[in-house]
């Protein structure tokens, strides 16, 4: 895997985030439940958090309840109930969850991202939401269990929302509603006492599906020792790392190779762009669809449909113009870095301190968390990564791999990453800001199948942006790109761009992303 990955992020810079604001009323709500359960300054001292407690399920059966919760963004939920363990957990670069029949299994899609916006929601306790990157909205009024109560909607960065309401005369949240790992939960509160002067529910009633547990809380403690241990997947399915510089290598050489073999393929390509204002609400929602190929390891796109209606024969002839100009450009660029490397060769010099390699990568992170695990019907080995805290970042390639933390997923037989979480542990400045400010929590996904038994091509990307320009204008966006259609291409017939002559269908389309 090269640190060219890192582009991929670079190139949605091109989209960007204005921070969140709230109505009056819906920060009078916030403000009336900080003051309530404790104060700023009681709350903002919450480091850790466990509850821990008993329950008796619909069926009869007792169990235990332990819930975890540690800042920055993590979170461990446990229901144990005789042999069955359901475990939901989010460790601050991946989310992972051990379900009744005991398998553990790395969560993707939107339910790894629930479990991340849990995580966030919980540690945030509604304090510095703008620095959390956490929207809020006022419904509306609402009955909970016969009574009144103030119902907002809250929203993370990544779009995953959560209903949360609030009782009118204590001000305190009585109850929640969101899906947590892809399963509906509903959460009410009772019996609040005050434990290092603040306010905690000792009566919790959750239905997590179609099950119900009322949990009598045994047990709560602030900021007692919580370790990253708790968090992580058991030591008991971890396997040992392999030789990551020899297999990054692999990866990045197999790359090399594949980077010409994609230029015999064509497909097609959905880019769903949404953008927001600041309190979550949707500003501009666009589809637009393409065609393309792949040009010295570069995509070649043509717009084919906005908002799922074809364009006009006018307008269509004006995007092959520009596909055309680009292809030209592109083979001017190619020439113009071929005649580099020439001559660097005949002088004795070599260009590859110009290109970042794996050694960045792995330099400026460090891996935790090996495991195996099936992925769309292949072994992989899955491992975390963070930031190294003892790497000293110079150029802006090494500054920006140290500022990320995720989960990859690697095919080692097929030497190739199949897919890739990444996130911004910190806002990344260019220009000392001044050109651009990446925020915190700025996230992507990257996944690519093995195609036509041939070729590692892209089938999904995913990215929620936060980037305020010129120390003024911010933008909060999102952007999925869906790739499918694959075929094989005639390079000889780049003069007709939207629909190529001479294509021949795969076998089959690459594998839809969760």
């Amino acid at each position: 895997m090269r640190v060219r990955l890192l582009n991929i992020l670079i190139a949605f810079l091109l989209t960007s985030v204005a921070l969140p604001a709230r109505g009056q009323e819906t920060g009078k709500t916030v403000d009336q439940y900080v003051k309530a359960a404790g104060g700023g300054r009681a709350l903002a001292r919450v480091q850790t958090l466990t509850l821990e407690g008993t329950f008796t399920s619909e069926d009869g059966k007792s169990g235990t309840y332990t819930l975890d919760t540690k800042l920055p963004k993590r979170y461990y939920s446990e229901l144990l109930v005789g042999e069955k363990n359901l475990i939901e957990a989010y460790n601050g670069k991946s989310a992972w969850h051990q379900n009744a029949a005991g398998e553990l299994g790395t969560l993707v899609g939107s339910e790894g991202m629930q479990l991340e916006a849990a995580a966030q929601y919980y540690n945030s306790r509604l304090l510095n939401l703008k620095k959390s990157k956490i929207t809020l909205a006022t419904v509306g009024h609402a009955q909970v269990r016969g009574k009144d109560a103030l119902q907002l909607e809250v929203t993370t960065a990544t779009g995953v929302k959560r209903q949360v309401f609030f009782d009118p005369q204590s001000h305190l949240i009585v109850k929640e509603t969101a899906t947590v790992g892809g399963v509906e939960q509903e959460i009410l509160y009772d019996d609040f006492r005050t434990v290092d002067g603040v306010k905690l529910p000792y009566k919790i009633e959750l239905h997590r599906g179609n099950d119900k547990y009322d949990i009598s809380v045994t047990r709560a403690v602030i900021n007692g020792t919580v370790g990253e241990r708790v968090f992580d997947f058991p030591i008991r399915s971890q396997v040992k790392l392999p030789d990551l510089k020899a297999l990054f290598k692999e990866i990045d050489d197999n790359q090399k190779a594949i980077d010409k073999l994609k230029e015999n393929y064509a497909g097609s390509q959905s880019e769903e762009e949404t953008e927001f204002e600041g309190d979550g609400r949707v500003k501009k929602h666009e589809v637009n669809e393409y065609t393309f190929f792949y040009l010295s390891g570069n995509e070649i796109t043509t717009l084919v449909k906005k908002d799922g209606k074809p364009l006009s024969e006018a307008e269509q002839k004006k995007e092959n113009e520009k596909t055309q100009k680009r292809i030209e450009e592109q083979q001017k660029r190619e020439a113009k870095k071929e005649a580099k490397e020439e001559k660097a060769k005949e002088e004795g010099k070599s260009d590859e301190k110009d290109e970042p390699g794996i050694e960045v990568f792995l330099r400026a992170c460090q891996f935790v968390n090996p495991r195996r695990e099936r992925f769309r019907g292949q072994d992989v080995l899955v491992f975390d990564f963070e930031p190294n805290p003892e790497f000293k970042a110079h150029k802006l390639v090494e500054k920006l791999a140290q500022k990320l933390a995720g989960v990859i997923w690697v095919d080692e037989k097929a030497h190739d990453v199949a897919r890739l979480e990444a996130y911004f542990t910190g806002d990344m400045k260019f220009a000392g800001g001044m050109l651009a400010n990446l925020q915190k929590g700025t996230s992507f996904v990257y996944e690519q199948a093995f195609v036509n038994n041939e070729v590692w091509l892209p089938t999904y990307m995913e990215a929620h942006v936060g980037v305020r320009f010129l120390l003024v204008k911010g933008i909060k966006a999102s952007v999925v790109t869906r790739y499918s259609d694959y075929k094989k291409f005639n390079v000889e017939t780049l003069s007709t761009i939207a629909n190529p002559k001479g294509a021949t269908e795969a076998p089959a389309d690459p594998p839809k992303p969760q």
